[in-house]
């Protein structure tokens, strides 16, 4: 966890509001433009969010699935130590997940090893 989320004096959740999306059931179906801008909508809350409080954090549970800067925003300096453990105990990288430590290895869909 980055360290900075365990001296924070508040939590901001911010959310575009859309109901959700189930793929195959009618009427649920996943609107991609509608789904686009509103990635959109919280990448410019986040941005905003980081004007006030540069040096904050997240943590994962509660996390922007499009966060550019995912390995400050969620591990801050622990980041590194985290790369390191992973290596170690997985190096050929077989656990993988969106956003996580060693992710940037990965394209963003998780197929394919860069």
């Amino acid at each position: 966890m980055n360290p900075a989320v365990c001296g924070a004096c508040a939590l901001a959740v911010v959310a575009d509001g859309q109901g959700p999306a189930y793929p195959g059931i009618p009427d649920h179906e996943p609107d991609v433009a509608k789904g686009r801008i509103g990635a959109g909508t919280v990448h410019r809350a986040m941005n905003e969010h980081r004007g006030v409080a540069s040096g904050g954090g997240a943590y994962v549970s509660e996390s922007n699935f499009f966060e550019s800067d995912f390995q400050h925003a969620y591990w801050g300096a622990n980041y590194s130590r985290r790369a390191e453990v992973k290596k170690k105990y997985d190096p050929d990288g077989l656990f993988f997940v969106h956003n996580g430590v060693g992710s940037s290895k990965w394209t963003r869909d998780g197929f394919t090893r860069l």
